[in-house]
């Protein structure tokens, strides 16, 4: 992966690092098309272009005439949210905000007000277990392969105090965005590619398109039916990328998942390290191994499943029956058992027999 731009991903805390969004170059994330697991059901109409450092796919059952033009102006739109919160870009509202902190609020356009606005809720409502101003820890970690990097205490330290959900505002008013403490940066990485996912699926309504599936890195949007029934999207097994372990099935919703098999390097003790990170220590979260977050739009799925990863199983099942906003999980905990809210447990397929209510061929 390149050092350009860190688009939006499922996990915010790719901390930079130069791995695109979620790491994948190819549509093989958690979250999986309806059609791995609907082999015998009539092709798609399916069309890809790489974005956001990731490749994003839309699929359309039965498509209507225009179909293709749609897509392309689905796609279109996805590059140009790329563009727009981009914080790689020195000319993108993120950009202008984080070169401005501590000194004064910076006025952006609707997108970037949205997404921020929506970052700083979940924000809130995890009670910081995902952190818009995350993007502080930028660059102290590297997991490609070839140029492993794992920082120091001494390193993590000073960039902790500069995370701070409490000290972004918003003037919804006015149209601003400042950040109350020098250093302080924000980071689009968890949030925004829900959002564009939210829109292309509206250009796609609008156009008469009304059942597809839209997938981006760990994002998958879905709406109408696939051959006659609902669509339906797996959850990888977190110890085996060939498996799925389950799937949720749905005529109109937008998930995320977030899991610590990507990007995950052992050092010699054999400790797993992750992209997933707790913004309260710098290290990675070890209270879940992948959770899958089900809402009705893709701005807060995507932010969602990170904030759910860190807290863990008990309290990101508490922060979900806490918030006005509905959504639903499926998480598997560090300890391989597996959560749900009750709609979930109405609309999963299980696709293997859980032992204990654990996972099997699973270790933590």
């Amino acid at each position: 992966m390149s050092r350009g731009p860190l688009p939006a991903c499922a996990a915010f805390a790719l901390l930079a690092f130069g791995l695109g969004c979620q790491g994948k170059a190819e549509p093989t994330e958690p979250v999986s098309p309806g059609e791995a697991l609907t082999d015998a059901s009539p092709p798609l109409l399916s069309r890809t272009r790489p974005l956001m450092s990731t490749v994003f796919r839309i699929q359309v059952d039965s498509p209507p005439g225009n179909a293709e033009n749609v897509i392309r102006q689905a796609f279109e739109e996805i590059e140009r949210l790329e563009t727009v919160l981009s914080e790689w870009r020195d000319d993108s509202d993120i950009s202008k905000v984080n070169k401005l902190a501590g000194k004064k609020s910076v006025k952006v356009g609707d997108d970037t007000l949205r997404v921020v606005d929506a970052g700083v809720d979940v924000s809130m409502w995890s009670r910081g277990a995902f952190d818009l101003s995350w993007a502080a820890l930028w660059g102290l970690y590297d997991f490609r392969p070839d140029s492993i990097k794992i920082p120091t205490p001494e390193e993590i330290k000073p960039r902790l105090g500069l995370i701070d959900y409490k000290n972004i505002r918003v003037s919804k008013k006015y149209k601003t965005v400042f950040l109350k403490k020098r250093g302080m940066v924000i980071g689009t990485g968890g949030i925004a590619k829900g959002y564009a996912l939210d829109h292309a699926g509206a250009i796609l309504r609008g156009g008469g398109v009304e059942s597809y599936m839209i997938f981006g890195g760990g994002q998958v949007q879905v709406h109408g039916e696939r051959d006659g029934r609902p669509w339906r999207v797996g959850i990888q097994h977190p110890r085996d990328p060939s498996s799925y372990f389950a799937a949720l099935e749905s005529t109109g919703a937008s998930f995320s998942t977030s899991g610590d098999y990507e990007h995950a390097v052992f050092d010699g003790g054999g400790k797993r390290w992750h992209h997933i990170i707790d913004t309260k220590t710098g290290l990675p979260a070890d209270k879940s191994l992948s959770v899958t977050i089900m809402t009705s739009e893709g701005i807060y799925a995507d932010a969602l499943s990170t904030a759910a990863f860190v807290l863990g199983p008990g309290k990101a099942l508490k922060m979900l029956r806490r918030i006005a906003y509905p959504a639903e999980a499926v998480i598997v905990g560090s300890d391989c058992k597996v959560y749900m809210t009750p709609k979930a447990k109405q609309q999963i397929r299980l696709n293997v027999e859980l032992v204990d209510g654990r996972l099997p061929n699973c270790k933590p």
